[in-house]
């Protein structure tokens, strides 16, 4: 299956040089304009490709994103404070930037008419009574973080009903890969990290907990073809429909980065999500998407580049005495 062309277009990503952005960045700019509104707070200039428009700024803040969105035809929203105990100690801070910069935008592409592309997540399910969890699957989330990309993926498909706005929201499983770093990084670079310090692998809870992980450049693909569907209006998942244990996790990574390193355990996280795991066949049957990468190998490749950087660091350091 190849993914459909997003070319000759006026794109911007939000959020564009953290984890997910900066790769959507990568995958666009030859073939469109493309700018780039982050204020760093997460993200690294460093990850923005050298040809795309960068604008270091807050969604939040109208002056930047005005400038941001003059003129384009489509968004990839991907800005976002993304970190559930932080929406957990900080609701209304998290609500300003996940909600109402996220509807401003929406307000902004209005005037546009430039079609969204949004990053929403499966933290919206809460504690689902049975999976795989399908869309259409009762919504229960259980902390501010759910609550705000709950609302945001629903204001999107209200907009495409009431103003014909073209919006797909994209409900991210636990998206992993390079890139992956900082306060809000995911529990495969925590671990690869551990791992690679020599430090034990701590997992918050029994380990018992499961997760879908799905690859960045799987994600990026689910990205383009939302950008390019006639089914638009409506929301998707973007996992793998595979669950993996945080101990089996643990463990994998363990033996990929060759760390001679023990598993230990503390409390969990409050308001984390128990068990969780992916429906695609509705992204499968009206977008096309088809997961490519499994854990072992995509963790294999993690944790080859980890190596490498570790090398390229400690020569570094050498040179410079």
């Amino acid at each position: 299956m190849t993914v459909p062309p997003v070319h000759d277009r006026t794109v911007l990503v939000t959020g564009g040089a953290g984890f997910v952005g900066s790769h959507l960045v990568d995958a666009l700019v030859e073939e469109n304009e493309v700018r780039v509104l982050d204020d760093l707070s997460t993200g690294e200039c460093t990850h923005v490709h050298d040809d795309a428009t960068f604008i270091e700024g807050s969604v939040s803040d109208p002056s930047f994103r005005d400038r941001a969105m003059a003129g384009v035809d489509l968004v990839f929203h991907e800005a976002a404070i993304v970190d559930v105990p932080e929406s957990v100690e900080n609701p209304r801070g998290t609500h300003r930037v996940n909600l109402e910069a996220s509807l401003d935008l929406l307000e902004d592409a209005r005037r546009e008419d430039a079609r969204v592309v949004l990053a929403s997540s499966a933290a919206i399910y809460g504690h689902p009574e049975a999976l795989p969890v399908t869309e259409s699957t009762v919504s229960e989330p259980t902390s501010p973080y759910g609550v705000q990309k709950l609302a945001l993926d629903r204001y999107a498909r209200v907009y495409a009903a009431l103003y014909d706005l073209p919006t797909v929201a994209l409900r991210y499983f636990n998206v992993y890969g390079p890139r992956q770093r900082g306060p809000y990084s995911g529990v495969i670079s925590t671990f690869l990290e551990q791992a690679g310090a020599g430090q034990p692998i701590t997992i918050e809870g029994d380990g018992e907990q499961t997760r879908d992980f799905v690859h960045v450049r799987d994600v990026v693909r689910a990205n383009l073809l939302a950008a390019t569907t006639e089914h638009v209006g409506e929301a998707y998942n973007v996992g793998t429909g595979d669950s993996t244990t945080i101990r089996e996790l643990a463990e994998t990574i363990r033996d990929a980065t060759g760390a001679d390193v023990p598993i230990v355990h503390r409390e969990p996280r409050e308001g984390d999500v128990r068990h969780s795991r992916a429906d695609v066949s509705k992204a499968r049957d009206r977008l096309g998407f088809e997961p490519t990468i499994d854990l072992e190998s995509g963790i294999r490749d993690l944790a080859g580049r980890e190596s490498l950087e570790g090398d390229v660091s400690s020569a570094i350091h050498d040179r410079r005495g």
